[in-house]
């Protein structure tokens, strides 16, 4: 009896260290279901491509990329691009992949965002070190913003020498797909149907260059705000309209208050939406 006392006794302490745990994130799969880590990196080193959709100021989706892409990397051959480095950029790349600059130069190539230090560098010195492919898939910036003012047909006007830094012309696009349809009802009307024109213009871009780089023996990790891949539109409604067979994971990253149970704004949203703690900080 006095066994099974202090058995109940250290029942009693173990149920209260785990009450009090705070997890920082959760993954869950489409349906809503809570899966593991393990699970989803099953998952992705079956692929043909990875949308990894992250909110661009969550440390726990940018330490997510790095933890998944080491343990993919012992898997799978591997190509890497992201939507952070435009296609006009891509000498100053691979200028710094194949360690002939250091960061320093590589900012005066590369129009680098405000936390690359902090959140890409490490992405762009994986490749470095392990001598992997980084493409920079994004259309230059230039030209989505005369999408964004005059609609796709400003791109006519653009000189053939620099379409290709763009997907080709003429773009196919589709205004009735929820993720553009909410982009104007979010912006209040501001920027009109040309606002998600200019998103389209920067999906169809980088679909353009993950398919123009990809290779049939290699995983192909795509790093993009998740809005860009988000319920299996943007990036990957492109993809999809290019090549049907292939094989996507896309990943989601939302925040909540609480872990538990997935909202329901949130399911669907990918193949696995990570879901973090709302009071997580922020990267800037």
């Amino acid at each position: 009896m006095k066994k099974f006392h202090i058995f109940l006794i250290f029942l009693w302490i173990s149920s209260i260290g785990y009450s009090q745990n705070k997890p920082a994130y959760q993954i869950f799969n489409a349906s809503g279901k809570k899966v593991t880590y393990h699970k989803m990196l099953k998952e992705m080193s079956k692929a043909d491509i990875v949308l990894f959709g992250e909110l661009h100021n969550n440390p726990i989706a940018h330490w997510l990329q790095i933890a998944t892409l080491n343990d993919l990397n012992e898997k799978r051959l591997l190509t890497l691009g992201a939507e952070m480095f435009e296609a006009d950029n891509q000498h100053g790349v691979d200028e710094y992949v194949a360690g002939k600059i250091n960061s320093k130069e590589l900012g005066t190539l590369v129009r680098l965002w405000n936390n690359f230090s902090t959140d890409y560098k490490p992405l762009l010195d994986f490749a470095k070190k392990n001598q992997i492919k980084f493409i920079a898939t994004n259309i230059p910036r230039t030209y989505a913003n005369l999408v964004y003012k005059n609609g796709f047909q400003v791109l006519d006007t653009v000189p053939m020498i620099y379409k290709k830094w763009i997907a080709p012309l003429p773009i196919e696009y589709d205004a009735t797909l929820p993720g553009y349809q909410n982009m104007i009802k979010m912006a209040g009307g501001h920027g009109g149907d040309n606002l998600p024109k200019a998103q389209a213009i920067k999906d169809a871009t980088m679909a353009h260059f993950i398919l123009q780089n990809r290779e049939k023996d290699k995983l192909f990790i795509h790093y993009n705000g998740t809005y860009h891949s988000d319920f299996f539109e943007g990036i990957g409604w492109y993809l999809k309209r290019k090549d049907s067979n292939l094989n996507i994971v896309t990943i989601a990253t939302s925040e909540q208050e609480n872990l538990n149970k997935i909202e329901k704004d949130h399911k669907n949203k990918a193949t696995f939406i990570i879901i973090v703690d709302a009071e997580m900080t922020k990267t800037y």
